[in-house]
């Protein structure tokens, strides 16, 4: 069946929306964009036996698109069918009336044409609810094997431009050209690049701020009496396990002490506060930005339901609109479920703390001195690393698991069904990711007991305790391994595996550009003006559509997710990780590009949808920003020394009388934070064997991090003293940052006034040519 390109004639002015009075063309309705030779591509398996189920329903659905008016071109290659799909001008112009009378309409008289990204978004939805007549859809037809698979096409010219300007390595420091690609991608994409962009341009200042914390913690190496205290102390630590650990001294852990103060400073509390006011002011300035944008596209009134319903009515005109039904008992079960599948990704946080248990036990047996004596530091590492493998495989879970719950959900629509995935699927990915942040942030070293009475799992392995500099430290090491592994590895496998499939494929793509190469002598105007383009030339670009990658509807979803989960990261424990901003600026220098390329050159053409927000995402970032506020106070609060530090300089320390010294505020404290077990034959806690030093000294008691008797092991007032001024500055801290967040939400306004006036002035002037068209 020849398919033409544009013939351009009278009947083709009516059809663009131009019509002609006294010989004088004015616009009417915005015209359907010029199409493409085909907007839809199938491909099936060849299938020789006509009796099959398959043949038959493959052959009933390409009827059921004849009697809608759709044109149909088959081409056999070898074993695989191709079927070119192009729609008649009619549905079209259906869309765009039914659009303009809509209250989601934007059209203004300036603005004469349908976007292409909007016809193949009208195609797509027609073909997945064209059923045949067994009551088998599209996606029913795919998940049969009857068809292979679908595909919108890729313009070679536009995907070339795109390649240029933006889908480049060597593109990395330039702009977006954020209206090219929703013209080609449509606004979905648009607003996913365009938020990405945005995010990581705000990421410079907590990044140069981050660098600054560092160096100020880098300061302190060679003048902290902390350090000091710990490098010179001659202080004999007790056992870290019960079996093969021997008794240490502190000043073997000199390193340790430093690399805790560089991140375990009076800086991160400035800076902590200044990341939670800084995610409140990004999701502020973002809407600001993306209003503008949205104004452009003239998509500010654009509602998803209610082109929902013109599609519907554009696909059969007898439809019944899908009406909203709520059931409460499937509620209650997917509640259910949620939270099953919640505790058992916190079972598996369980399993990671048994894990460095186990390995820290094992580390510290070892005939190597230096492992042996860094055995919890090595058991974190390894728990890390363990935390990140358990990353890989739950999400793939999660995402089974999401779907099905959808499932039984049984949600009105796709964008419904769109945005419960992402809510569930956002919560699992959380609690996978964080759970055991959480757990080395607020319960290492706080639940282990003391010794003759150590909080053991299964009364068998004793629970790992903090370093005396501190617990922060733990908790970068553990946010370090995953962050790093998680951006290095996933993206260098997002790219690699594309372009792999891509290049083992390209053999059979490289014979047909051969077959066809006197194609590519007829001049452009020669297909303008309808100049037919031969099976062979058809066949290499279906072909060269085909060869690429898959892409579905939560191909996107997952691009945002890696990056929500990036942002989680760069707020929520940042006082544990001040260069946390850097990294993930860093990252998304590259990410863009690496989105770019693959989705223009190693990705089939994703089907264009129109939105005029991130949805659901905008929500999630804000409850991230609230949670950032209440996870920093705990941190600084709870997790870091900075308030027993505090208590100790003008409670405790030298200072503490308010008398002018010559020696430091902070000298004395590490030792002030210790306290002494004693093995006088009625707390023989340790073995004989574990009492001997690295050097053959035997000796009758040693230290451990906890404010308590050495007596009786009871707790002091200085404890209670600490825990009170903790809870009491946890609760200012995130008070003052919840009344500072809604200062700056309400600050700024959420779009710009130069948007709103063009808005406003944009409808008056629609409302008054609806007028002058009433009264002529």
């Amino acid at each position: 069946m020849p398919v033409h390109r544009r013939q351009p004639s009278i009947e083709l002015l009516e059809f663009m929306g131009v019509v002609r009075e006294n010989g004088n063309e004015q616009a009417s309705l915005p015209p359907v964009h010029t199409p493409l030779s085909y907007d839809y591509v199938l491909v099936a398996k060849t299938i020789d036996d006509q009796e099959r189920t398959a043949f038959k329903k493959q052959i009933e659905y390409i009827d059921e698109l004849k009697k809608k008016n759709f044109k149909v071109t088959k081409i056999i290659d070898d074993d695989l069918v191709f079927y070119g799909i192009q729609a008649p001008k009619e549905i079209f112009e259906k869309y765009r009336y039914l659009l303009k009378v809509s209250d989601a309409c934007n059209w203004s008289s300036d603005q004469n044409i349908v976007p292409l990204s909007t016809r193949i978004r009208i195609v797509h939805f027609i073909l997945n609810h064209t059923p045949i007549r067994t009551g088998e859809g599209l996606r029913d037809l795919m998940k049969m094997r009857v068809f292979e698979a679908r595909f919108c096409l890729h313009e070679k010219k536009k995907q070339r431009e795109l390649k240029e300007s933006w889908a480049r390595w060597t593109a990395c420091l330039q702009g977006q050209p954020i209206t090219a690609v929703r013209n080609y991608f449509g606004e979905k994409v648009a607003l996913y690049y365009l938020w990405l962009g945005w995010y990581t341009y705000l990421l410079i200042p907590p990044a140069l701020i981050g660098i600054v914390v560092f160096l100020y913690g880098l300061s302190f190496f060679s003048s902290s009496p902390l350090i000091k205290e710990v490098c010179e102390a001659d202080t004999v630590m007790c056992p870290l396990c019960d079996k093969g650990c021997k008794v240490w001294r502190l000043s073997d852990t000199c390193t340790y002490a430093k690399v805790s103060l560089l991140f375990d400073n009076n800086g991160t509390v400035l800076f902590a506060m200044f990341m939670a006011v800084w995610a409140t002011l990004f999701l502020e300035f973002w809407k600001r930005h993306r209003a503008s944008y949205v104004c452009e596209w003239k998509v500010s009134d654009w509602c998803e339901e209610e082109e929902e319903l013109i599609l519907e009515i554009v696909n059969n005109v007898n439809c019944e609109p899908k009406e909203f039904r709520h059931s409460y008992l499937r509620s209650t079960l997917v509640l259910i479920c949620v939270t099953v599948m919640i505790l058992v990704i916190i079972g598996l946080t369980h399993a990671l703390v048994v894990f460095r248990v186990i390995a820290a036990g094992f580390l510290a047996k070892e005939s190597w001195e230096f492992l042996s004596n860094h055995s919890n530091t090595g058991a974190m590492m390894l728990g890390a690393v363990m935390h990140y493998l358990i990353i890989t495989v739950m999400t793939r879970v999660n995402r089974i698991v999401a779907m099905k719950l959808c499932g039984i959900e049984k949600t009105r629509s796709f964008a419904t069904t769109e945005k419960s995935f992402t809510v569930k699927m956002f919560t699992f990915q959380f609690f996978t990711y964080f759970s055991s942040l959480f757990y080395v942030a607020f319960f290492l070293g706080r639940i282990n007991g003391h010794p003759g009475d150590y909080v053991r799992i299964a009364g068998k392995w004793r629970l790992e305790e903090c370093h005396p500099s501190g617990c922060l430290t733990d908790l970068f090491i553990q946010m370090t391994i995953i962050m790093v592994l998680k951006q290095t590895i996933s993206n260098v496998f997002e790219f690699t595996g594309p372009w792999l499939c891509r290049f083992l494929k390209r053999r059979r793509t490289q014979k047909l550009q051969r077959k066809c190469a006197h194609c590519y002598l007829k001049d452009d105007s020669e297909v303008k003006n309808g100049s037919e383009l031969c099976d062979n030339c058809k066949l290499r670009d279906w072909h060269s559509n085909y060869r690429l990658n898959d892409v579905d509807s939560f191909s996107l979803f997952s691009e945002f997710l890696e990056m929500v989960i990036q942002f989680s990261f760069t707020t929520i424990f940042v006082a544990a990780f001040p260069l946390a901003p850097l990294l993930a600026l860093i990252n998304n220098v590259f990410e863009i590009r690496l989105d770019a390329i693959k989705m223009v050159t190693l990705e089939r053409r994703m089907v264009p949808k129109k939105t005029n927000d991130i949805g659901v995402w905008i929500d999630i970032l804000e409850a991230v920003g609230v949670l950032a506020v209440i996870a920093n106070g705990l941190v600084i609060g709870v997790s870091s020394d900075f308030i027993p530090r505090l208590v100790y300089r003008y409670r405790y320390g030298p200072c503490a009388n308010g008398t002018v010294a010559d020696i430091d505020c902070m000298v004395g404290y590490i030792n002030n934070t210790l306290s002494i077990a004693r093995m006088d034959g009625k707390n023989n806690t340790f073995s004989s064997n574990q009492m001997i030093t690295s050097t053959g000294l035997n000796v009758t008691h040693c230290s451990y991090k906890d404010y308590r008797s050495n007596e009786d092991y009871s707790l002091t007032p200085q404890f209670w003293l600490i825990l009170a001024v903790r809870f009491a500055f946890v609760i200012l801290f995130e008070h003052v940052l919840v009344i500072c967040k809604f200062i700056a939400a309400w600050f700024v306004p959420s779009a710009p006034m130069q948007v709103k006036n063009d808005r406003l002035f944009d409808k008056l002037k629609r409302l008054k040519e609806e007028l002058r068209s009433f009264e002529a």
